[in-house]
């Protein structure tokens, strides 16, 4: 009887270590298979054992007069029925998975992590397997001066040294998604928050090397756009081999000191002005061009017509212009003193 005891207190110690392996693993197969064994070794007695001991059942006589046997029949019937069912659903739910539209399955089998990932969609899998969901859509991460904006809630700008040694603020996005077919690996050398071990610190080193190359004016205006690209190309260099393609990087926002922005404001002022002047300049010498080419094509076309006009060519035109004169008579002149030339004369 004593060993009978001492194996069924064993049982129960493995029920325990089932069911905290279960939670530990985030396994429903293995908690469901604990208190179904839990179930199976449920003893009334010691439960009875209990309640003497820390006096639960004041008045015995009393409680069992007032239960009606079938009644509790029933009701233990119906308990019964729930858990049965209950773990049936868990255990046929431990055999699969479904991945939402967005997200990727890796799967892991008592810590070790496997290569070949679950796209979105219904599957069949072994129950013992853990799969953990990974987001594969885009999404952006934020590096803002403004609290609540970015992925720290308080001021997360980052300051950088210009190439003439000048410090400036700048607010940055980066948007990126997992490589899915690399979702296991990044699960495995990195975890579930790559975005603060990998993105970040690539951000902000990155940064700081593409600005060191330009002056501060140039990345408060014209050439902001070329230093976000230069941000954008070492990024995808150091990121995409890890298995996180970047797809685009905003500069928002650059703040220079007040007294240097007013500098810049006014030298950008300046140059503004200077090239609106060449601008007019260059208009006015091609006006005076175009003029002298003018007159110069109509010069020519003078002489040429110049030296054209002709006597005969001069005749020609006259008579041409009495052709359409009504009554007009052509008569042949002698083209030596122009006088009219008669047959037979």
């Amino acid at each position: 009887m004593n060993e009978l005891n001492n194996l069924k207190d064993k049982i129960w110690y493995i029920i325990i270590a089932l069911f905290i392996l279960g939670i530990m693993s985030k396994s429903g197969f293995l908690i469901l298979l604990a208190m179904f064994l839990a179930w199976k070794n449920f003893d009334k007695n010691k439960i009875n054992d209990l309640k003497n001991k820390f006096n639960l059942n004041t008045n015995p006589t009393k409680h069992m007069e007032t239960i009606n046997p079938l009644a509790g029949k029933k009701m233990g019937l119906w308990i019964t029925l729930g858990g049965v069912l209950v773990i049936f659903l868990s255990f046929i739910t431990a055999f699969f998975v479904v991945v939402d539209s967005g997200e990727t399955g890796v799967q892991s089998f008592f810590g070790k992590v496997k290569d070949n990932e679950f796209s979105s969609g219904f599957h069949l899998k072994n129950p013992l397997v853990k799969i953990t969901k990974m987001n594969v859509r885009t999404q952006d991460y934020t590096m803002s001066i403004a609290q609540g904006e970015g992925k720290k809630y308080g001021s997360d700008v980052i300051s950088a040294l210009t190439k003439e040694g000048l410090s400036v603020d700048l607010d940055i996005t980066v948007l990126y998604h997992l490589v899915q077919e690399k979702a296991s690996d990044i699960y495995r050398d990195v975890g579930l928050n790559y975005d603060e071990v990998i993105i970040r610190p690539q951000i902000r080193s990155i940064i700081r090397e593409v600005i060191a190359e330009y002056e501060a004016k140039d990345i408060y205006s014209e050439k902001r756009q070329e230093a976000s690209k230069g941000i954008l190309d070492s990024l995808i260099s150091k990121l995409e081999p890890r298995g996180i393609e970047v797809e685009d990087v905003l500069l928002r926002h650059v703040e220079l000191p007040t007294d240097l922005a007013g500098s810049i404001q006014q030298k950008l002022q300046a140059e503004q002005e200077a090239e609106r002047y060449d601008f007019i300049l260059q208009k006015e010498t091609k006006e005076a061009e175009r003029k002298i080419i003018e007159a110069e094509g109509q010069r020519d076309a003078q002489q040429i017509i110049n030296q054209s006009l002709t006597a005969r060519y001069l005749e020609y035109l006259y008579i041409n212009s009495l052709k359409d004169r009504e009554g007009t008579i052509y008569v042949p002149t002698n083209a030596s003193n122009g006088m009219p030339l008669f047959r037979g004369v």
